[in-house]
């Protein structure tokens, strides 16, 4: 099965388009400007590729590598890279705006919890029946959470109305 050609990265033999090339061997010594067509039947002798690494440099520095490892290579290096990124979960917490005391307290502790931890939170306020007429509180409990978290977090996504809920985003600063 053929390998899928590189989309990015540096130019192989059949694409570099100079006549003349600096070139490195797989060692990294200089072998200095030659005739693209003899840098690329030395490197065949040798059992390499003739890469084209910095095309923008006069003459173009091309290098003596095996096309399979360091395709291999760069595989693995976005793989370990791709392993070791964080991903940023979005965490909710549910209130409403009657909320007592200990219950917010509750719910604080959650959001401490999951900013230290790196995710964003979102912070949703449900009304019910008559509590749509007093969204102000709602407005003052969420002003209240980010004056709360102010050291810790920043709103992301400032309060907002959709239907019958109220709400905010916060991101860890």
């Amino acid at each position: 099965m053929m390998a899928p050609p590189v989309k990015s990265g540096p130019k192989f033999d059949n694409l570099i388009q100079s006549d003349k090339v600096r070139v490195i061997d797989d060692q990294g010594e200089n072998l200095g400007v030659m005739y693209t067509r003899e840098a690329i039947e030395q490197a065949a002798e040798v059992g390499l590729n003739l890469v084209e690494v910095s095309p923008n440099a006069n003459p173009p520095v091309c290098k003596f590598l095996d096309v399979g490892k360091y395709r291999y290579e760069a595989q693995k290096k976005a793989n370990a890279a791709r392993k070791t990124q964080k991903t940023q979960d979005i965490k909710e917490v549910k209130m409403r705006p009657n909320i007592d005391t200990h219950d917010y307290d509750v719910k604080m502790r959650n959001v401490n919890k999951f900013i230290e931890n790196g995710d964003k939170v979102k912070v949703t306020l449900r009304f019910r029946g008559r509590e749509m007429a007093h969204q102000h509180l709602g407005m003052d409990l969420l002003k209240r959470v980010q004056d709360d978290v102010a050291e810790i977090a920043k709103v992301e996504a400032f309060p907002r109305l959709e239907g019958r809920q109220m709400l905010m985003v916060l991101a860890p600063k």
